[in-house]
């Protein structure tokens, strides 16, 4: 296939792929298709699927292109047991608590307000004291996402330790100084000249969120056991 019919394939479910996507993928070593004698890129259907996968990880769960790589090499080994599974391997629960590592860009699906409430089994008043605190934003038309119900849940598991929404707002205002640092550091990379800036700008938030939210966990780790000491 042309890199075009790969991008025609890909689009139904990735709308906002682009042929500068599939490009810098390529530059990446995620994928290698063959070149015909003229220099043209030409797919295979197992060069599709790969870039499915590196897609779909990246969608669903955030992953850093250097992670992704590192699982596809092992699918390549056959040393991972969900080879088999194709790009089901990444696919993401639906009511899950999401570990430190994992991160979602797009929350996908839309959700009414009773949705999140029969998904997560809270009641009313409790998404909107979340809405209140500014920890819970609904869509522009009031809809929520996948997103939503794994904050929802989390915050309602904390609630019965005794964690109220008033207490979250002091994660929230962390996570937006963390986000504002990101921002500063990769926005000159997304505006800069050169085929695949944005995407190597998006690759690198990818990277430094999974490290800060790792250093989080860590520091929590650690001053949790400085009280339990």
């Amino acid at each position: 296939m042309s890199i075009g019919s790969v991008l025609d394939q890909l689009r139904s479910e990735f709308p906002d792929v682009t042929i500068s996507k599939i490009r810098f993928l390529e530059s990446e070593g995620l994928v290698t298709p063959e070149r015909s004698p003229s220099g043209y890129r030409r797919f295979s259907r197992a060069d599709c699927e790969r870039l499915r996968f590196v897609l779909t990880a990246q969608r669903d769960r955030y992953l850093p292109l250097k992670v992704i790589k590192e699982q596809l090499d092992e699918i390549d080994r056959g040393t991972r047991p969900e080879a088999s599974a194709g790009t089901r391997l990444l696919s993401s629960a639906k009511n899950w608590v999401a570990p430190a590592t994992d991160f979602s860009q797009d929350g996908g699906g839309r959700l009414s307000r009773d949705s999140l409430l029969e998904r997560t089994g809270v009641d009313s008043a409790f998404v909107t004291e979340l809405v209140d605190n500014g920890l819970l934003v609904p869509g522009p038309r009031g809809f929520f996402d996948e997103d939503a119900v794994r904050l929802v849940t989390a915050a309602s598991a904390l609630a019965n330790f005794g964690v109220q929404a008033r207490h979250l707002r002091a994660f929230k205002v962390s996570a937006d100084r963390e986000a504002g640092l990101v921002a500063q550091i990769a926005n000159p990379i997304a505006k800069g000249k050169g085929t695949g800036a944005r995407d190597r700008a998006e690759e690198m938030v990818r990277e430094i969120a999974a490290l800060s939210v790792t250093l989080h966990t860590q520091l929590v780790k650690q001053a949790v056991r400085e009280v339990l000491d």
